[in-house]
């Protein structure tokens, strides 16, 4: 006799409220979460701000490329409640630690607003050829550039052997309602050249890490993984990061996965995510369109 399929839908959520006694500490992501780039989502600060006067704790956990300062001061400009965090930990902090640990020649690839991350660093930055690092922490100008614009350079990074460090591992982005190409994409395709690449950011440990040891220096001791909740609105990094930490996540459907889903022309439906979810090797333990209490 056949075994019946394993569901792949996750239960649907109205509200954090739902889950909120569940859970100690919230790793929430930034970006399709409390804003999609362009303005914030006053529901989503006002639900973790409900959570924090609740007696919990919640680190922003985001793969932006730049500081924690340069992202809080990215959020007070979006009017995103102070309230809602405890503390952020962004790829670009831990791409600095990265260089700060192997100070090789690096070259750099991104936009100027990403360059604070290599302030004072002893590490030198060097034209291509003189480098054995790559650094990227985007594309020059993300707003009409894609992967085959950096076709060349990737393939003369190749021949000498760089190791690319992905400080953004996001494939594309959502910025106002459109995806925009990260980092995450010109690391996938240098790894098809069959270049090293090293990621800096969700889903991989370093900055959960991070997250969890502001967690525990704000609730002054260890962090029980069975009272973390993960919240994020992509599946390969957000959903992929939980799981691999081994905590529950909640999936906020309308963000990069918005067209894919359907939202753009209707709700959420627990059958329509069901199969959008089939496919794939992380599924989220809970799903809701945008967060809110």
């Amino acid at each position: 006799m056949m075994n019946a399929p394993v569901s792949v839908a996750p239960a649907l959520v109205s509200g954090l409220a739902e889950l909120a006694p569940r859970y100690d500490v919230i790793l929430s992501d930034i970006w399709g979460v409390l804003h999609n780039g362009l303005a914030a989502y006053p529901a989503a600060g006002e639900a973790l701000t409900k959570f924090r006067e609740k007696g919990g704790t919640v680190v922003l956990i985001t793969n932006a490329p730049r500081p924690a300062v340069d992202v809080v001061k990215l959020l007070d400009g979006l009017k995103v409640l102070r309230s809602a965090w405890d503390g952020i930990v962004t790829s670009g902090d831990v791409t600095r630690a990265m260089l700060e640990a192997d100070p090789s020649p690096f070259f750099w690839l991104g936009p100027e607003r990403d360059e604070p991350i290599f302030d004072g660093l002893k590490a030198p930055m060097v034209p291509l050829k003189d480098a054995r690092n790559f650094v990227c922490t985007g594309l020059l100008d993300d707003d009409v550039e894609g992967p085959d614009d950096y076709a060349a350079m990737l393939a003369e990074a190749r021949t000498h052997n760089l190791t690319f460090i992905c400080a953004n591992p996001d494939l594309v982005v959502e910025r106002g309602g459109r995806l925009v190409y990260c980092a995450g994409a010109l690391a996938q395709a240098y790894e098809n050249l069959g270049g090293k690449t090293i990621y800096a950011g969700k889903p991989f440990g370093p900055i959960y890490q991070e997250a969890l040891s502001i967690a525990a220096s704000v609730r002054g001791g260890p962090i029980d993984l069975s009272r973390v909740l993960a919240i994020g609105d992509a599946i390969r990094t957000d959903v992929a990061g939980a799981k691999k930490l081994g905590v529950d996540c909640l999936f906020c459907a309308r963000g990069i996965h918005t067209h894919e889903l359907g939202l753009d022309e209707k709700p959420l439906h627990g059958e329509a995510l069901a199969r959008f979810l089939g496919g794939l090797d992380h599924h989220p333990d809970y799903a809701t369109e945008l967060l809110g209490w």
